[in-house]
């Protein structure tokens, strides 16, 4: 598990596309990213905070068939220390899978209404392309 740097955007964008996942603002954000890879060094995972100052969104989390749900724990353990040595005072995501709400909730999410979330959210286009997805919903980690 480390870090994203320049040198992984086109790899970790390539990786996002091969699961339909967004690359915009990949590049701007990409020191955000987690990448946890194989041994042989191919990407296994990755988790991806997109910054908006004291606030981010947690996106792009992609894992291949070869991670395994102690790398998920290990991921999420991972995002949430970067978050907090980058001074982030919360953290957002955003899913229409109700079924991952217990597994965020064991890691400290609540519920956010839509009406209550920050404005620099708002900004976001991942924020825009949710509010247009059937049953999808917010929720929010204080850091």
């Amino acid at each position: 598990m480390r870090c994203a740097d320049a040198s992984d955007v086109e790899n970790l964008a390539s990786f996002l596309e091969s699961a339909n996942l967004s690359t915009d603002g990949i590049r701007e954000a990409i020191e955000y990213f987690l990448i946890m890879e194989s041994d042989s060094g191919d990407i296994k995972a990755t988790l991806g905070i997109e910054p908006h100052g004291k606030i981010g969104l947690l996106r792009s989390l992609v894992m291949t068939a070869t991670a395994s749900e102690k790398d998920l724990f290990i991921l999420f353990e991972q995002i949430l220390l970067l978050a907090r040595d980058r001074g982030m005072e919360s953290l957002y995501l955003a899913s229409n899978k109700r079924n991952s709400l217990a597994f965020f909730s064991l890691l400290g999410f609540k519920q956010e209404e839509t009406a209550h979330l920050p404005e620099a959210l708002f900004e976001s286009e991942h924020v825009k392309h949710i509010m247009t997805v059937d049953n999808s919903f917010f929720l929010k980690l204080s850091m």
